[in-house]
C-alpha cells in the first residue's frame, strides 16, 4: 500500500518504521519543521524526528503547517495520522483512495481531544486503551476502525502510560487496520455521541487547521469541531 504518514515524533517514526517492515511504500511525510522548543533551523539535530527520519529515506517532506491536498501525491492508498496536530481537510484526505485513519489514545468515544492521556491520569481512570478511527469532520469522532482496552498500571504518569503502553499499543493498531484495509475489509463502527466526553488542552495551541479559511470577523473554530468553510 501507498501509505502518506501525518505525524511527529517518536510515535511517528515507530509507526513508520513498522509499516516500511511490513512492505508498505511511505509516499510522503508531513511533520512540525522543528522539534518543540527548538528554533535552529540551520541544525538538523532541531528538526522533528519525522522530518529527520524521511530525508535519508528520500521520502518527500512537507511542513505540516503548510499541508493541503497538492501535497498528496497521486497514487496514495491511504494517509495515516500519527501524533498529527495539523488538520487534515476534506479535500486532503480526498487524495486517499481508500482510507485516511489516525490513532488516538482513549477508549473513543472517551477522552477526545489532544490531552487524552493526561485527563485519563487525572481522572483517576483503571482502564483505557486506544482507538484507531477514520478522520471525518469533526475532531475524534469518525467511525471506529479498531479498538483496545488496557487497564492502567498502578503509579502510572501521562508520560510512562503513553511510552510503554499506549504508543507500542497505538503502532500494533494502526498496522492492523491498514493490512485490513490492504484485504479490502474495512471497519466502520459510528461512536456513540451519548457517551462522548470532550476535556481541552491542558497547555497547548488549539489543533492547528490550515485548510480553514479566515472569515473576516469570525470567531476561531474550537478543537470539538471543524467549521464548514474549507478550501
Amino acid at each position: 500500500m501507498n501509505i502518506y504518514l501525518s505525524g511527529r515524533g517518536a510515535f511517528a517514526v515507530q509507526v513508520g518504521d513498522a509499516l516500511l517492515e511490513e512492505g508498505h511504500k511511505i509516499v510522503g511525510a508531513a511533520a512540525p519543521r522543528l522539534r518543540r522548543g527548538q528554533s535552529d533551523e540551520s541544525n538538523a539535530m532541531s528538526w522533528d524526528r519525522l522530518r529527520s527520519w524521511a530525508y535519508p529515506r528520500s521520502i518527500p517532506w512537507t511542513d505540516s503547517a503548510q499541508l493541503r491536498a497538492m501535497h498528496i501525491p497521486d497514487g496514495v492508498d491511504i494517509i495515516v495520522a500519527a501524533h498529527s496536530h495539523a488538520f487534515l481537510g476534506r479535500r486532503t484526505r480526498a487524495r486517499a483512495g481508500i482510507a485516511s485513519i489516525g490513532y488516538h489514545p482513549s477508549l473513543l468515544p472517551l477522552h477526545r481531544g489532544r490531552d487524552a492521556i493526561r485527563w485519563t491520569i487525572r481522572d483517576g481512570d483503571k482502564v483505557t486503551g486506544g482507538s484507531v478511527y477514520h478522520l471525518t469532520e469533526r475532531t475524534d469522532a469518525g467511525p471506529l476502525a479498531a479498538q483496545e482496552h488496557l487497564l492502567v498500571p498502578p503509579g502510572s504518569t501521562a508520560q510512562s502510560l503513553w511510552r510503554e503502553q499506549l504508543a507500542p499499543l497505538g503502532v500494533r493498531l494502526l498496522l492492523k487496520v491498514v493490512a485490513d484495509l490492504a484485504q479490502d475489509r474495512r471497519i466502520e463502527v459510528p461512536q456513540d455521541e451519548n457517551l462522548a466526553t470532550w476535556e481541552p488542552a491542558m497547555d497547548a495551541k488549539p489543533l492547528f487547521k490550515p485548510e480553514l479559511i479566515a472569515l473576516p470577523g469570525s470567531a476561531p473554530v474550537d478543537g470539538s469541531t471543524w467549521a464548514l468553510h474549507q478550501t
